[in-house]
């Protein structure tokens, strides 16, 4: 897997769209952001930041550029899960479960189905 930056929340914003999208043309992530629309130039930019951060790629259609994500959603997930995890749970999956059930993002039933999971996994030879 190739180095990853983190994204700003703008840029996060964008990729969601590239990753829903799978390509597109700036002004059609435009029509799916929530109003107050940013103007063209705003999301123009973010994207050519994201391509130089090695995010997206673009085909170019005469002047025109239709973009893409060369980044997986699942492959930023487990980056970001990652940096979640090493940078505010040092590293431990079960300080970072914690902190989720005090503050009630997960209820009981999550909780039981997150354990059946590590026994589904921890049958299976994986890490519980």
């Amino acid at each position: 897997m190739k180095e990853l930056k983190e994204l700003t929340r703008a840029e996060e914003q964008i990729m969601q769209e590239l990753w829903d999208l799978d390509k597109a043309f700036v002004k059609e992530i435009i029509d799916r952001l929530p109003d107050p629309k940013p103007a063209y130039n705003t999301v123009s930019t973010i994207v050519r930041i994201l391509e130089t951060k090695g995010f997206v790629s673009h085909e170019a259609f005469g002047k025109s550029h239709r973009y893409f994500p060369l980044v997986s959603k699942e492959e930023y997930r487990t980056f970001a899960t990652g940096k979640l995890l090493h940078g505010y749970f040092n590293n431990s999956a079960r300080n970072m479960l914690s902190f989720f059930l005090e503050e009630q993002k997960l209820d009981l039933k999550d909780a039981d189905e997150l354990l059946q999971l590590l026994e589904e996994a921890k049958k299976k030879g994986g890490k519980p």
